[in-house]
């Protein structure tokens, strides 16, 4: 004789109801406060996440030819972005303020240079975070080049870690792209250059160097754009 089946009694409450997927920009806010602990500022809608500059690094926005030249200053570990033909450095925070003193030191100051020291109360626009693995990549080390050279960037050179997949750089031209990502299982901030490696011990980046390697390369690039723009105007 066959059984009845027992009756089973549903409690509504007791069924949590669907989630939605994540969007993708909150996906990426995530990432960055939770992960990293950085602030972030949402965009409006149909523009980027945005990180809040000062409360964990500074940021110097340089061309991206001058920004390369100065990779050799920094640890594979100190996070580089690079928007179209910029390149953005991040430093230590309160780094912007002492910027203007350092070119002053180094007699950069009168003279043009194409880079801006971003602090307290800016924003940058947030990459996109990197592909899972791309992080971990296996390091490799940086080519060597004569001095003075300029390094060119390109899909194939990443300075010290393996490049964002073609696909994905392809679907986000345009929009800032880390090529040195923040590792979030490392301290960011002892990666990050600093003025008070100038002299001292530990593994900071001296900003110092970096500062005076970016301004060079900065006046080259302006001598070159004066130069082209007197050839062209003689008949």
């Amino acid at each position: 004789m066959a059984g009845t089946r027992p009756a089973f009694v549903t409690d509504s409450a007791t069924i949590p109801l669907p989630r939605r997927p994540l969007d993708p920009s909150d996906q990426v806010r995530r990432w960055y406060e939770n992960e990293l602990g950085w602030p972030t500022v949402p965009g409006t809608p149909g523009s980027p996440l945005r990180l809040r500059v000062g409360p964990r690094f500074d940021v110097l926005d340089v061309p991206a030819g001058a920004g390369h030249a100065a990779l050799r200053h920094l640890t594979p570990a100190s996070p580089v972005a690079v928007q179209g033909d910029r390149m953005r450095l991040l430093m230590a925070a309160g780094s912007a303020e002492e910027v203007p003193g350092v070119l002053d030191w180094l007699e950069w100051g009168a003279l043009p240079l194409d880079l801006t020291a971003l602090g307290e109360g800016d924003l940058m626009e947030a990459p996109l975070p990197p592909e899972p693995g791309s992080v971990t990549a296996v390091r490799r080390p940086v080519d060597p080049m004569p001095r003075g050279a300029v390094r060119r960037p390109g899909p194939q050179d990443t300075c010290g870690t393996r490049p964002l997949p073609l696909d994905r750089s392809a679907s986000v031209q345009g929009a800032a792209v880390w090529l040195r990502p923040p590792e979030p299982d490392g301290e960011v901030e002892a990666s990050l250059p600093t003025l008070s490696a100038l002299g001292g011990g530990g593994g900071a980046p001296d900003l110092v160097r970096v500062l005076n390697t970016v301004a060079t390369q900065c006046h080259r690039l302006w001598l070159r754009r004066v130069c082209a723009q007197s050839s062209a105007a003689c008949p």
